[in-house]
């Protein structure tokens, strides 16, 4: 049966080098195929050696789910670059590709777990969702959309069970504005006075600790509004059952991806140097390709 490959980005955190790992492992568990998992850059293990397994294992067929959140550049080429190489390194590879985690309900249903941790719904209470921030006008609208997706239904007046939140803002801890304490400050004039930041993260990382550090520092210079910072996705069933799904999709070639504004192939204002962009894969400290000086670096540098 085709084995299932989780790619994620990487990061130089140890605590989120291990959630991911852990994750792997719920994987492991409960689906009936072989699975491993690795990353593009920054930690072990990379995604050279989780190929090599499964390859090693007799494996000549893969579906490879990107770990991600949103279809930014890691998504749409830099993990398909890796994966390229993959196959040059091992005659008869061939694989098959999911698309990103997000937007889904599983997604928003676990934010909704993360928000009622730390602070119930109510009409003065506001959440700014975080994410990371990208180049990718497309991913940064994305988050957006999250934002109005996680407030329908959960907005005051609706559907859920009490008053609801008076408004769901968006903002990026990079890259990308508007900046967390922008949006804190948004939230604040639009009459909140408790506000829950919420990270769209997956797991721990350099990034969400940026975030806390930042609401943090926003919050005590407003003794005056209740300011707190749920913790990410993380590892759990829930997001289990969403790459199960997404790994499903990719064997029935079910896959959605938006490219009607994708910078690769429409030239969208200011970003038309990127139509039909070469599609190179990171630089990885552990692939060994690049410890004898070869392979591509990217020319940007990431804090994750």
């Amino acid at each position: 049966m085709t084995p299932l490959l989780m790619v994620g980005h990487g990061t130089r955190d140890e605590t989120g080098v291990a959630e991911f790992g852990k994750f792997v492992d719920r994987l492991r568990a409960r689906m009936p195929v072989d699975v491993a998992g690795g990353f593009i850059e920054l930690s072990p293990p990379p995604l050279t050696e989780a190929v090599a397994e499964l390859y090693g294992r007799g494996h000549r067929r893969i579906a490879a789910v990107p770990i991600v959140l949103v279809a930014a550049g890691h998504g749409k080429g830099d993990i398909p670059g890796a994966m390229a190489r993959e196959q040059v390194r091992h005659p008869g590879l061939s694989y098959v590709y999911g698309r990103p985690l997000g937007p889904h309900p599983t997604l928003l249903a676990l934010l909704e777990e993360r928000l009622r941790a730390v602070m119930p719904p109510g009409e003065d209470t506001a959440v700014l969702l975080v994410g990371r921030g990208s180049t990718d006008p497309d991913a940064n609208a994305e988050v957006h959309k999250v934002a109005r997706l996680f407030w329908e239904g959960r907005g005051a007046g609706g559907p859920d069970q009490g008053p609801g939140l008076m408004a769901v803002e968006a903002a990026f801890v990079s890259l990308a504005r508007p900046g967390v304490a922008e949006g804190l400050e948004r939230c604040r004039r639009l009459g909140a006075r408790r506000i829950v930041v919420l990270p769209y993260f997956l797991f721990p990382g350099v990034l969400p600790d940026r975030v806390v550090e930042q609401s943090l520092e926003y919050a005590a210079g407003h003794p005056e509004l209740d300011v707190r910072c749920a913790e990410v996705i993380g590892d759990c069933d829930g997001l289990a059952d969403l790459v199960a799904e997404r790994y499903a999709e990719a064997l029935a070639g079910d896959i959605r991806m938006n490219c009607d504004t994708c910078v690769y192939r429409i030239a969208m204002p200011g970003f038309e140097d990127r139509v039909g962009a070469p599609q190179t894969p990171h630089h990885h400290p552990d692939d060994p390709a690049h410890a004898h000086g070869h392979g591509h670096a990217h020319g940007h540098g990431h804090g994750h």
